[in-house]
């Protein structure tokens, strides 16, 4: 007989902290966020024993227990007429505080917050939960100096760390700081979902595809995710054309938010898509032309003859100069042998050859009558199409496109930017609803 061992406690799951009669409060929900971020068909299980809590006579302080679940769930609205019947509580004010912010109610999220904290809930916690709600409510200033208040161990904790990440960055300060800190929060706290998003977006928005990707992966495999890193992830796999891994990362959200119509659309995009055919690596290498085609000839170190010749002629691009011949070069004032070799050979760098397109046949775009728009709409068009804050999608397919300036876009029908892989009616909307904020219009609208 085995003598010294002590019977071990099995660990409790998802459903036991739902059913259990004792105690529950931050340390509770946050192993249950941990056990569904480890195995996320433990969602399913919260669900039934929800659904199974539900059927219970509620006191005041189960009240709490179920408001917090439907809270976790995406429940809002439940979430906000359950917790304001509770016992009153500090956890019930906090998490009433959370589901008001859910529903971008940022004034009565703010005065849970202060409940909560008068009732006995952290006080630092609710000050960065209310610095929170005063950026999303476009007030970043006073959420800065409330963060700024905050001093000690606070303010090593990865939540501080990314809540003074994102808000710095939301005014638009200090982008090098912005990354620091949101390194620091994932150092501190490797799982925590708005740290990872952010830099997924840092590295998404400078090109580094291969960072973005694995920040994106960690961030969605959070539980609760950021909503943005499961959107982008999904545009990534759809990239990929991993159609199945997309709509697996649409059909998270969907789990929480069903009425979410954004990823609701772009399930249903990537499901079509999954039936069409692509040639994967003849698409990967149009993509790679694309944007070699897209690069501009003043990223070159070319000498002030041939850059004031290119300048001249309306030369932006290398794609512009496979699609001109040499002839057309040399019939330029002042372009000699000289400067011809010296295209060549940053051509040659590239993998390209002067005038290797110029053959191509394609109709001329039409023209984009701005009789209509005023001087400053005019000046709209030379804008990059970076100044209309696109979805990772919809930002891609104008790269695959070609396009970088806002009058070019207006250049493409709706047709046109469909006949793009990935671009659906979800993208084709999004770009139209950003073009009218500026009064355009797409060719054919």
């Amino acid at each position: 007989m085995s003598q010294g061992l002590e019977p071990v406690e099995p660990t409790p799951g998802v459903n036991d902290i739902v059913m259990s009669h004792g105690g529950f409060g931050p340390n509770e929900i946050d192993e249950m966020s941990r056990m569904i971020s480890d195995d996320y068909s433990q969602f399913a299980v919260l669900r039934e024993s929800v659904a199974e809590l539900e059927t219970r006579e509620q006191t005041p302080a189960s009240a709490v227990r179920l408001g917090v679940c439907y809270y976790i769930m995406g429940r809002y609205d439940g979430a906000i007429q359950t917790l304001s019947n509770a016992d009153g509580g500090a956890l019930a004010h906090f998490y009433l505080g959370k589901s008001y912010f859910a529903k971008e109610d940022y004034d009565q999220a703010i005065s849970s917050y202060e409940s909560a904290k008068r009732a006995g809930y952290a006080g630092e916690v609710c000050d960065i939960a209310i610095a929170e709600a005063h950026r999303y409510a476009a007030r970043a200033d006073v959420a800065l100096q409330l963060l700024d208040s905050l001093f000690g161990p606070i303010e090593q904790t990865p939540e501080y760390l990314y809540q003074r990440a994102v808000t710095i960055a939301s005014k638009g300060d200090n982008p090098t700081e912005v990354c620091a800190l949101y390194e620091r929060a994932v150092e501190v706290d490797g799982k925590h979902p708005g740290a990872l998003f952010g830099l997924a977006l840092e590295h998404d928005r400078r090109g580094n595809d291969g960072e973005a990707l694995s920040y994106y992966q960690r961030a969605g495999a959070c539980f609760p995710a950021h909503i943005g890193s499961l959107l982008n992830l999904g545009v990534m796999y759809e990239d990929d054309s991993q159609f199945e891994r997309a709509q697996q990362c649409y059909q998270r959200i969907l789990d929480s938010h069903p009425d979410h119509e954004r990823a609701r659309l772009y399930f249903k995009d990537a499901a079509a898509s999954g039936d069409m055919y692509y040639d994967e690596a003849e698409q990967k290498e149009q993509d790679r032309l694309a944007q070699v085609l897209n690069v501009p000839v003043t990223d070159f170190e070319l000498s002030v003859r041939s850059r004031n010749c290119l300048q001249k002629m309306g030369i932006m691009t290398l794609g512009d100069l496979t699609r001109t011949t040499e002839h057309e070069l040399l019939s330029s004032k002042n372009f000699g042998e000289t400067s011809l070799i010296e295209i060549r050979d940053m051509l040659s760098s590239r993998g390209l050859d002067l005038g290797q397109f110029a053959n191509d046949s394609s109709e001329p775009e039409p023209p984009v009558d701005m009789s209509h728009l005023s001087p400053d709409e005019q000046a709209l068009m030379d804008r990059p199409i970076a100044d209309l804050n696109l979805s990772v999608r919809a930002r891609k397919c104008m790269v695959r496109l070609g396009l970088t300036t806002i009058g070019e876009l207006l250049r493409k029908s709706g047709d046109d930017l469909l006949e793009s892989k990935n671009f659906g009616v979800t993208s084709l909307n999004e770009v139209r609803d950003k073009l009218t904020q500026l009064n355009l219009k797409l060719r054919g609208d």
